[in-house]
């Protein structure tokens, strides 16, 4: 490729043949730029008012029916254009330190609101929002947040294994958004996702048999296909193909379900068989 600035030679300005215009800081800052300003054009502040200290605040949420759906991972994960919707769900009262997702903040009884403020709001310092957007690390701090509460609180298992899995397609957000894909730090944050898909799974198995469905929004039927990836992703396929198998001779799961459980089937038995080539050849 021919020089940018070959006609400077002429002026003294030699070895010039490897100046960039742009370096690729400049880039990158350009790119994530251009992306936290079509995600600021899809999320807004809502009110709320706290239900354990009555602060009225905003948080930030997604504009309903704006933002696109593109697809869903095997672990019911939604994927959507140019925001993480994930990152919105959980509100935080800045005053008082009380946080939990939208479905469960106001779902709170007098004692929780006790245990809040004796073993929360008493030593909360307070949450500002200065940013028009919640990066990945502003989000994982509230998601951790509500979690503490839901323990203090001491919500139901689903409530705690709903926010650990909501943390893990958080923090598998976070891993897309990293454009380097050798980036050390990707690795750092697949433990975590495992970590908090353990917990995830351990919750929810607890709690099938413990609380009336639906069960964070999800039938029988769905939260069995959930468990079952779950399992596998959590790395015990043969426990995963138990729950994958209710669901595919379910008379009351849909054929969507079904399907999807079969796809995850597929997976493992695709793990399986690579696994065992590669013992063979070892």
């Amino acid at each position: 490729m021919k020089n940018l600035f070959s006609e400077l030679e002429q002026l003294g300005l030699s070895k010039l043949e490897d100046i960039q215009i742009y370096n690729q800081d400049e880039e990158e800052e350009k790119y994530y730029q251009e992306l936290r300003m079509k995600e600021a054009d899809l999320i807004y502040a809502k009110s709320y008012t706290c239900p354990v200290c009555e602060n009225g605040f905003k948080s930030k949420v997604v504009k309903t029916g704006k933002a696109r759906l593109v697809g869903t991972d095997t672990d019911l994960r939604p994927k959507y254009n140019y925001v993480d919707s994930i990152k919105y769900d959980v509100v935080v009262c800045p005053r008082c330190g009380y946080a939990a997702m939208n479905r469960f903040f106001d779902n709170i009884i007098s004692t929780q609101k006790k245990w809040i403020r004796e073993n929360i709001s008493v030593n909360f310092k307070g949450l500002k929002e200065n940013d028009d957007i919640y990066d990945y690390e502003e989000a994982l701090k509230r998601y951790k947040l509500a979690l503490i509460n839901a323990v203090v609180k001491k919500s139901k298992l689903s409530e705690k294994a709903y926010t650990c899995l909501k943390i893990t397609w958080l923090l598998r957000g976070q891993q897309e958004a990293i454009r380097k894909k050798d980036d050390p730090y990707i690795k750092v944050l697949q433990k975590q996702e495992l970590e908090f898909a353990q917990k995830a799974y351990q919750g929810f198995h607890q709690g099938f048999t413990k609380e009336s469905f639906p069960i964070c929004g999800m039938d029988e039927m769905t939260l069995t296909y959930l468990i079952g990836e779950l399992a596998r992703r959590t790395g015990d396929n043969e426990e995963s193909l138990k729950w994958l198998s209710k669901v595919i001779v379910s008379t009351s799961a849909s054929e969507r379900l079904k399907d999807r459980a079969r796809h995850v089937r597929d997976l493992i038995k695709i793990a399986e068989k690579a696994k065992a080539e590669e013992e063979k050849n070892s």
